[in-house]
């Protein structure tokens, strides 16, 4: 079935409406569950690296399934894969918020993001394929992203509402009547679309893409155990290295590649992905951090931790669409190493955090940098990725987008966590035996910040404050991290993303010639 032609004007806005439905719906559970970190922290007993698992768990299954989830909608058709998504969506959030340990949560955690990685590439494939006017495309496109952004907050401070009232497992059961309007909407509004080319699937690709990507996550959340420096962490990531280099060089030789590299020959590509992974590497891992800082450094419970995220929500839905009115003045070039640029002085003016700073403050003033600096990036980012493409390569580039993005973020939380917990670990241990801990238990209290808050409790003098000091190193040394993916992103961008579109409009996909 080719594309169909443009649907009316008001009959495609309606569409972007049930598609920006549909991404707020598994945008939203990259950050939901941060707010519910510590509660699972003493009902599950999880460890640091088991809170890790239960944020990258969905965001790694999403990540590295993305790219066949772009391939399914285009054989069989996106709004098909983006129902099918929704569907399974609905039923694995049902499933996990059933967990009576880390490792089933975990487990139903992957499974939703299984889900999510059929939902996420087919809205932006479908919408790229119904706003054919650049003009307009690259507004959808900046509403499209400000919804991604909003999620960044609204996660938070959904979690936070609902934990306030309900069990922790309220964050997912969330879901059901979200994906239940999305599915009887996609029906009766969005059109079916797929490619006019007929694909294979490239399964060995596919495997290939999973294994590397997940290798890379599992040592990354797994060094400060076994030590940046041990044979299982430098095996892993050899092995993850190898892995996605035969990924690569399958993909050149193969007919019907999963991922076309030779897209990122193009600057606006590589370019435009890059600055993505980038913004949302250092955003995911910022926000693992903040969630955390809330409720252990400031003592905030899960409701006011999340309402503190909302300066992020307020930023992003003025920046995002002034974004692409930026870009359209100026240039992509200039925009998006703007955005980076400022998110990296958010990030900067976060490692200065210190006890006693003040959320009006410092902590909103690195906040809202933060915001405006994904603002700024991701439409236009998005629109020189998908601007680089033809019609009937919608549905490869929403998927190399979203990948980029998923992967960013999933590294994000893997690495600026291994950082935190590096950093934290002995800092702690060292702090609570200063204090008079016993040495047992000061050990246990390396697991995470609630395991060493519930140990100074047991001990007298300033062992609370010790813990605390302890995690804000940690936090500040992950803020450098993330202002240093930032700074370097927006030099790149700077020196290689070409400054504006020189493509023709787009046309629609070619339809194939009756038999």
């Amino acid at each position: 079935m080719p594309t169909p032609p443009p649907a009316p004007t008001t009959r495609r806005w309606w569409v972007l409406t049930v598609l920006c439905l549909s991404v707020l719906l598994v945008s939203i559970d990259n950050t939901i569950v941060n707010v519910a970190l510590p509660t699972l922290s003493r009902e599950l007993s999880a460890s640091t690296s088991d809170l890790q698992w239960v944020v990258d768990g969905y965001t790694l299954a999403f990540a590295a399934l993305l790219l066949l989830g772009g391939a399914l909608g285009d054989r069989f058709g996106r709004r098909r894969v983006l129902q099918a998504g929704l569907l399974g969506f609905a039923l694995t959030s049902a499933l996990a918020s059933m967990a009576a340990s880390t490792d089933q949560l975990i487990a139903g955690r992957a499974a939703m993001g299984v889900a999510a990685a059929a939902i996420y590439p087919a809205t932006l494939a479908l919408l790229v394929t119904t706003f054919t006017d650049r003009r307009e495309r690259a507004t959808a496109l900046g509403v499209w992203s400000a919804v991604t952004g909003l999620s960044v907050a609204i996660g938070p401070v959904t979690g936070g509402l609902l934990l306030e009232h309900f069990a922790w497992g309220s964050v997912f059961l969330v879901n059901l009547p979200i994906a239940a309007v999305a599915l009887v909407a996609g029906r009766l509004l969005v059109p079916e679309s797929r490619s006019a080319r007929a694909h294979g699937f490239d399964l060995g690709g596919a495997a290939a893409s999973v294994l590397g990507i997940g290798l890379l996550v599992w040592t990354t959340i797994e060094a400060p155990g076994h030590g940046w420096g041990s044979a299982t962490t430098l095996g892993g990531y050899a092995a993850a290295v190898l892995v996605l280099a035969a990924f690569v060089a399958r993909e050149l030789r193969t007919p019907e590649p999963l991922l076309d590299v030779r897209l990122f020959r193009d600057p606006r590509v590589s370019v435009g992905s890059g600055a993505i992974a980038l913004a949302f590497f250092s955003l995911f891992g910022f926000i693992f951090m903040i969630t955390q800082y809330f409720q252990s450094v400031r003592g905030y419970g899960t409701l006011t931790a999340g309402v503190a995220t909302l300066p992020f929500a307020t930023v992003i839905a003025v920046t995002a669409p002034l974004a692409i009115v930026a870009m359209r003045a100026v240039g992509t070039k200039l925009v998006v190493a703007a955005g980076l640029a400022t998110m990296a002085a958010g990030f900067v003016v976060a490692t200065g955090t210190t006890l006693e700073s003040a959320y009006w403050g410092r902590i909103v003033l690195a906040m809202v940098l933060m915001a405006a600096g994904l603002g700024l990036v991701t439409s236009p980012a998005t629109e020189a990725v998908m601007g680089a493409l033809r019609g009937d390569q919608a549905g490869a580039g929403s998927a190399v987008n979203d990948t980029v993005r998923e992967v960013g973020g999933t590294l994000g939380v893997a690495v600026v966590g291994s950082v935190l917990s590096t950093v934290y670990g002995p800092a702690v241990v060292d702090g609570l035996t200063a204090a008079g801990a016993p040495a047992q238990a000061a050990e246990g209290a390396a697991d995470s910040v609630f395991a060493g808050l519930a140990v100074a409790g047991q001990v007298p003098g300033n062992a609370t404050e010790a813990v605390r000091q302890a995690f804000l190193d940690g936090v500040s040394a992950g803020s450098w991290v993330c202002a240093v993916a930032s700074a370097v992103g927006a030099v790149v961008v700077l020196a290689f993303l070409p400054a504006r579109h020189r493509l023709p409009e787009p046309t629609a996909e070619p339809v194939p010639a009756p038999a």
